[in-house]
């Protein structure tokens, strides 16, 4: 059980942020200022919202509008310039269908930057207000997606913390949750044991399918993928190839059957282990599942990383101790116990089963604490 936050559209918060939310970059500054001004409101800084057409454009806007629709959202003041291409108010009218608050503020309609800032901080008071009235229920964990990512992998990463992940996967399925396995690029060389655990050969098929386009985009740039990944700090850390470097992130996927493999940001149809098409980068791949409704993440790293979401708490787990011990400030848990061989793998998955209820009911993470906003969106298609 954790105590959450119930939304207008039937899902469970864990947070209750209210997001100032710019659908182009020329609104990112302005949108920081707002979180600046006013306490209990966050955003992010990104690239995106204008010059792009087609799956890319549709791809940006399902991730912009997953972070509004994201049940750690209490409320949504959507921040455009005005004549970008990802219009502000769409983007607003899409997010308004889960029930939640939502104002439109436009730069050029409001008369320039500083009076845009003016509005949106009087709108986010307002819901800030509004959203600490709220209170925290008790909820069962079938309510929960849980991401899990991996980076900074090294050779403990299949041995410790990506297993006992696995396990907690494990544990949410059988408690009526999802489990998102994303890292697309991660997986080439572990794809037939995730096929093998389909639930159906549409599934199978698409698994294979999936991987096939993920390595094709690198051939159609006159690149091997393996030139990239592993990264030269999965490669000092004790990881020899992509493929050994994958079978140790398929553990993260715990032993349930694959219910189901979903686009990036989209949300999954079905409850059970799903796995995102996302790509192999920390950050991006990161967005698309809590764009995609993960309440919570589960981040694993051998090599350390400061990592985290501006909507969804994200739990640093170490691989190894001597990394935990250097890094505490940014590590939450430390699964090196595992090579140390003073806890069992099983051990592992119960401790962090617990800091999700623990982190799910109120208790803040590291990159919570440290205010370790990152955003990045999965660009597939060229700027115009």
């Amino acid at each position: 059980m954790f105590w959450g936050y119930r939304r207008a559209d039937g899902r469970v918060g864990v947070r209750n942020h209210v997001l100032i939310l710019p659908t182009i970059t020329c609104a990112t500054q302005a949108a920081h200022q707002i979180t600046q001004l006013v306490q209990g409101t966050v955003s992010f800084i990104h690239q995106h919202g204008c010059a792009q057409v087609g799956r890319d454009y549709e791809q940006t806007f399902r991730t912009y509008v997953g972070m509004g629709v994201n049940p750690n959202v209490y409320g949504v003041v959507v921040l455009g310039l005005g004549c970008e291409t990802h219009q502000g108010w769409k983007v607003a009218d899409e997010i308004a269908k889960s029930g939640k608050p939502v104002e439109l503020v436009s730069i050029q309609d409001h008369g320039g930057t500083l009076m845009a800032i003016a509005q949106g901080a009087k709108i986010a008071a307002r819901m800030v207000q509004e959203a600490s009235a709220v209170m925290r229920e008790p909820f069962d964990f079938s309510e929960l997606i849980v991401g899990t990512e991996c980076g900074g992998s090294d050779a403990c990463s299949g041995l410790s913390a990506n297993p006992a992940v696995g396990v907690v996967s494990d544990m949410i399925v059988d408690a009526g949750g999802t489990a998102i396995l994303a890292e697309t690029t991660e997986l080439i060389g572990a794809e037939h044991l995730l096929a093998n655990r389909a639930v159906d050969e549409k599934t199978a098929k698409r698994v294979y399918e999936v991987i096939q386009q993920m390595e094709s985009r690198a051939l159609m740039m006159g690149v091997d993928i393996r030139t990239g990944n592993p990264s030269p700090g999965n490669v000092e850390g004790g990881l020899s190839s992509l493929e050994e470097k994958s079978l140790g992130a398929a553990n993260k996927s715990g032993s349930r059957p694959l219910q189901e493999l979903i686009d990036y940001a989209q949300h999954p149809s079905k409850k059970g282990l799903v796995w995102m098409d996302t790509p192999g980068h920390d950050i991006e791949q990161l967005t698309g599942m809590v764009a995609g409704g993960a309440q919570i993440v589960l981040f694993t790293s051998g090599r350390g990383t400061p990592t985290g979401s501006p909507i969804a708490p994200v739990i640093k787990i170490s691989t190894n101790t001597p990394m935990f011990e250097k890094m505490r400030d940014n590590m939450d848990l430390n699964a090196g116990t595992v090579i140390d061989g003073t806890e069992s793998i099983h051990e592992v998955g119960q401790r962090i089963f617990d800091e999700i209820a623990s982190v799910c009911s109120g208790k803040l993470t590291k990159s919570e604490i440290l205010k370790q906003n990152d955003f990045g969106i999965w660009r597939i298609g060229p700027t115009f």
